[in-house]
């Protein structure tokens, strides 16, 4: 038997224990739906770091953008695979920018009310006699001063018939072109005068017209027109009426029909008392007192006044110095001219007059609302440019989420029709689909063949383009040759038109912002998505925000996913950055361009 003292003074060895050290993990604040360029940002990494963490998983890698769209699990993965550890994020309310548009007053007290001329919208096909009408009406020469007979433009004017009784008539085109159009003056009136010719009957034009009209939910007088030549056949006009749901009176409706000759001049003044009379059971009546509400029925840039627009005014009273907001212009309005050109100093409900004063020119269509200063209504016109900024963005969003869906899809497709083949198999079979795909250079795969006709579209007024840009958009045959509008506006073609179409090649919407290091620099890359044309890295671009020009030159890189490429296409995704520091934000604008050298050439005639 041993036995073990221990003396005193004796040294006890002391006990090793095993330290666990504790290692500290990064924390990365994650959210649900962060993007793979928040993700990057919030691991203080690049946007490469996360497409390589995501390598060898079931995420098509070459479909991620910076701005693509985490499922909760990838999000997760990328931080696991970093060696990091995650924490929600906190749940905070964030704090929506106040609306600080103007609206319409709320209805006035019917006490408040006074009797207003009705606003009457002369309809019709073309040739029908509506221009001829209107000179007849109001003794003026209209008819001479437009090109070919066609009205271009809605035009409004103020008549007084001999009893006193006012009546405010637009008259719309009655071109094949221009629906768009009819459809605006219908809804901005109380009456339709619906001209049809007693030798033509009812025509294309004239069925549109009675669909607008029953839409915008107004009554119809019928003028027989032409009822003066040998052929004329009013009977048969208002039979046919009667196919379209157009009751006349004579038939047991209450739709008035008035014979007319508007070249002779013959019971024209029949017809505005009729419209007198329909005017006086409907009880026209508006607000004349208060700030100004009305509607733009035509805007076009004149060269000696500027943005000028015909405006009829729908309550309250429009005066000189009045703040004005349309849209996203505003308005001091300077001058205020009546249908014969004189100047006046006020015009009251139902009272159509040029207003001259505007910043810029708003679109025809937009409601006119008065502000109380120039401050607010800057503040209006910001806030409805910050909409319009954030309403592109959710559209823009919806598309790339739309891509990300689509490439999901047909990667679930690949893999279910691989699915009973080993990996090996697998790698094989999909390596020998994708050959010739991955046989191309990035900048090859992109690269754009197809024919492109660039249009830019330059109108008298506003209603003129918008009416054109409607029938372009019927346009059918992109698979013939792609037509793309880059441009349009209001007024001449100018020099700076003509160089625009020489130049104009690509052009692209910021979606997201996010670093890159190169080497131990870190370089702003902007997430762009191409909406016209194509960009071309060898061409200049070009910054813009709102009507501001930020920045122009050229591009240090442009890429897709992570291939370098000398272009890309409408519809694709890239990543491009700049040499400097540029400010880009979302909803910016970048075009690409190529400065073209020509030589300046006159019109001298040396005679050899």
């Amino acid at each position: 038997m041993l036995l073990f003292v221990q003396v005193k003074g004796q040294r006890k060895e002391p006990k090793i224990q095993k330290v666990k050290v504790k290692v500290d993990k990064q924390e990365v604040e994650i959210r649900q739906r962060m993007t793979a360029a928040a993700l990057a940002q919030a691991m203080n990494k690049d946007f490469d770091h996360v497409v390589e963490a995501l390598l060898n998983t079931t995420l098509d890698v070459d479909s991620l953008e910076p701005d693509s769209v985490l499922e909760e699990r990838w999000i997760k993965e990328v931080v696991s695979r970093s060696g990091m550890k995650f924490r929600w994020a906190r749940v905070n309310e964030s704090r929506e920018r106040e609306n600080r548009d103007a609206v319409r007053r709320p209805s006035a007290d019917p006490s408040c009310l006074e009797p207003r001329p009705p606003v009457v919208t002369i309809m019709g096909h073309v040739d029908h006699g509506k221009t001829t009408m209107l000179d007849s009406l109001r003794k003026s020469q209209i008819v001479s001063t437009e090109a070919g007979g066609i009205t271009q433009h809605i035009g409004a004017f103020l008549v007084q018939l001999p009893t006193g009784e006012k009546i405010t008539f637009l008259d719309t085109p009655g071109h094949a072109a221009f629906s768009s159009m009819r459809a605006r003056g219908a809804n901005a009136t109380d009456i339709v005068i619906l001209v049809v010719a007693a030798d033509d009957g009812v025509m294309n034009q004239t069925v549109e017209s009675i669909q607008h009209a029953k839409k915008a939910k107004v009554p119809i007088i019928v003028a027989v027109n032409k009822c003066d030549k040998p052929q004329a056949n009013p009977q048969r006009v208002k039979q046919e009426l009667l196919t379209h749901n157009v009751v006349c009176e004579e038939f047991g409706g209450d739709v008035q029909a008035i014979h007319v000759s508007a070249l002779k001049g013959d019971n024209l003044l029949a017809l505005a008392e009729a419209t007198v009379a329909l005017a006086e059971v409907l009880e026209l009546k508006a607000e004349p007192h208060g700030a100004m509400e009305g509607l733009i029925i035509e805007s076009r840039t004149d060269k000696g006044k500027g943005p000028v627009t015909t405006a009829v005014v729908q309550r309250g009273t429009l005066r000189r110095g009045c703040i004005l907001v349309a849209g996203k212009s505003w308005a001091k309005v300077r001058f205020l001219f009546d249908e014969n050109g004189r100047a006046v100093t006020e015009a009251g409900p139902s009272v159509a007059v040029e207003v001259v004063g505007w910043k810029e020119l708003p679109s025809a269509g937009e409601t006119i609302l008065e502000v109380e200063s120039e401050q607010r209504a800057r503040e209006v016109v910001e806030w409805r440019r910050y909409e319009e900024e954030q309403q592109k963005l959710k559209e823009e969003q919806s598309a790339i989420e739309a891509k990300q869906q689509l490439h999901l899809q047909e990667y679930r497709r690949e893999r279910a029709e691989l699915e009973h083949l080993s990996w090996r198999q697998r790698k094989s079979a999909l390596y020998r689909a994708n050959k010739t795909k991955f046989a191309l250079r990035a900048s090859e795969r992109y690269q754009r063949d197809e024919l492109i006709l660039p249009v830019i579209i330059k109108g008298d007024v506003d209603g003129s383009v918008e009416t054109i840009l409607n029938i372009l958009d019927s346009y059918d045959a992109q698979h013939q040759c792609q037509m793309e509008v880059i441009h349009f506006g209001v007024g001449d073609i100018s020099e700076n038109d003509i160089n625009m179409a020489e130049m104009f090649a690509g052009e692209a919407t910021v979606v997201a912002m996010f670093d890159v290091t190169v080497g131990k620099k870190k370089v702003v890359v902007a997430g762009c998505r191409v909406q016209k044309g194509q960009l071309d890295r060898r061409l200049q671009f070009r910054l813009i925000r709102g009507r501001d020009t930020i920045w122009e030159g050229a591009l240090v890189a442009l890429k897709h996913h992570k291939d370098d490429v000398q272009t890309v296409k409408t519809g694709v995704e890239c990543g491009l950055s700049v040499d400097g520091d540029v400010d880009f934000r979302a909803g910016d604008v970048v075009v690409c361009f190529e400065e073209v050298d020509a030589p300046q050439v006159t019109t001298w005639d040396p005679g050899f």
